[in-house]
């Protein structure tokens, strides 16, 4: 999908040829004396058409414009989530018309955040998955123009949006793929597949050199499976060397069968999606591919698959972590913690300025936050903020949870440092707990986003969060 930003008024997008034209109302508008506000003012005026925000109204070959079809849409007071709303109502009407060219005009001064999820907006209700069909109809709509008045000047939001849904849709394609077309060593592949985007580089560990730098906690998740495991080290350096790196580190576990401590077969084929923390993480490389900012960000996957053969894991083996801690694995379904304290063990040699994990971690969340919020747990006041500030600025929203240390008590085991969980209450942040153990040497933060990383049901898909969330917190850092 390719997009480019214009600035014109309602006079000058008239004369915009293109499939269909999506024209967005807020709740204020003032049709002025050209031909598209007086049609505007007539369909208000008989009652067709109303601003609240996702109520449209399409219009087949309107007299005096050069759009084939016009779709006016409500914004309501014009909000993010208002003009999110809009555009997926409005693109899907425009889908349905096979529309390959599609232009989206403001018909009020757009605001920073607003056209960036006009452009969000517009890729995700458009968005097709196609890699494993046989007959695979891909995505209709492949141009889009965004602007209004003073377009322009939000060009950087623009841009950052743009690269946003690179960063996404490269996300979502690998989340989505079924686990026998995502290996860890097709993972690997992909993010192999980044370095042909400078300054990208990528490094992948198979199972002899993680044995050798000792990560024992990673390499009991792995044991269950035939596919071997990968550690994937990725880096952009966009920056002097001198400057502290920001560590990404995704969860990769390419499917999660929950090892001796069986998942439930219902929905157990979604269990696919529990490497979208991986996916995000090769999600973000994607976007800084795009924009390429002066800052330096290593990337870190743990990725291996979560099944039942007869050397698996079993409940109550002890394994030795890269950090030296010993593990009681009560739960061989509680793996997520287990790849990932190996790998933020392995973020200490890049001294960083900060670490942010990502992984679908916990049923516990979902139950606490659902899929509107991803969970994010840090003992970091200034990191805390910065990401709930990102979140808030890029519509891909998370919230802060505890970190009392009263949480870790139900870690603690005869039989080694620690087990790898504390029973069900509180369960997102026992694991959070976990994790801390294994960050003493830099600022940390884990978002758990369990409840946000995919849809279910009718939708059934990854939605590629927080790759936004991420992109806009790294991006803030350089300023």
């Amino acid at each position: 999908m390719n997009f480019e930003l214009k600035t014109f008024d309602l006079a000058g997008v008239a004369e915009e040829k293109c499939d269909a034209l999506i024209v967005l109302l807020n709740q204020t508008f003032k049709p002025g004396k050209d031909v598209l506000s007086k049609l505007v003012a007539q369909a208000l005026k008989a009652g067709d058409l109303e601003t609240k925000p996702g109520k449209v109204l399409m219009i087949y070959q309107p007299v005096g414009l050069a759009c084939s079809r016009l779709v006016l849409a409500g914004i309501g007071a014009g909000s993010a989530e208002d003009v999110r709303k809009a555009v997926t109502a409005a693109t899907a009407a425009a889908k349905a018309a096979s529309v390959k060219k599609l232009t989206i005009c403001f018909a009020s001064a757009p605001q920073n955040e607003t056209l960036g999820t006009a452009v969000m907006a517009v890729a995700e209700a458009s968005y097709v998955y196609t890699t494993t069909k046989s007959k695979p109809e891909g995505r209709v709509i492949q141009q889009v123009l965004v602007g209004g008045p003073t377009a322009a000047l939000f060009k950087p939001a623009f841009d950052q949006a743009v690269a946003a849904v690179a960063g996404i849709e490269f996300a979502k394609e690998w989340a989505n793929r079924p686990a026998n077309y995502a290996t860890p060593t097709l993972l690997a592949g992909a993010a192999k597949s980044l370095t042909k985007f400078a300054p990208i580089k990528c490094d992948v560990l198979g199972p002899k050199e993680v044995e050798k730098l000792g990560m024992g906690s990673f390499m009991a998740v792995a044991q269950g499976s035939k596919e071997p495991l990968r550690f994937i080290v990725l880096h952009y350096d966009g920056a002097v060397k001198s400057q502290a790196p920001t560590v990404l580190v995704g969860k990769g576990v390419t499917f999660d069968s929950g090892g001796i401590s069986i998942k439930p077969a219902a929905d157990m084929d979604e269990m696919k999606f529990d490497m979208c923390g991986a996916a995000s993480v090769l999600g973000v490389f994607r976007a800084l591919a795009e924009l390429k900012p002066a800052i330096n960000v290593v990337g870190l996957i743990a990725a291996s698959e979560n099944l039942i053969n007869g050397s698996a894991v079993k409940p109550g083996d002890v394994v030795t972590s890269m950090s030296g801690q010993t593990i009681e694995i009560l739960n061989t379904d509680a793996e997520g913690r287990l790849v990932l304290c190996d790998a933020l063990t392995y973020a200490e040699r890049f001294k960083p300025r900060a670490v942010v994990d990502i992984a679908t971690l916990t049923g516990a969340c979902v139950v606490a936050l659902g899929a509107v919020r991803s969970g994010l747990f840090s003992a970091d006041d200034t990191l805390a903020a910065a990401l709930l500030a990102a979140g808030e600025s890029s519509s891909d929203l998370c919230w802060r949870m505890p970190l009392d240390d009263a949480y870790a008590e139900g870690l603690k085991t005869n039989f080694a440092d620690v087990a790898n969980v504390g029973g069900r209450a509180g369960g997102a942040i026992t694991a959070a707990k976990f994790l801390e153990r294994f960050t003493e040497k830099f600022p940390w933060a884990h978002l758990d986003i369990a409840g946000t990383a995919w849809k279910s049901g009718a939708a059934k898909g990854a939605t590629g969060r927080p790759v936004a969330l991420l992109l806009a917190y790294l991006l803030a850092s350089v300023k």
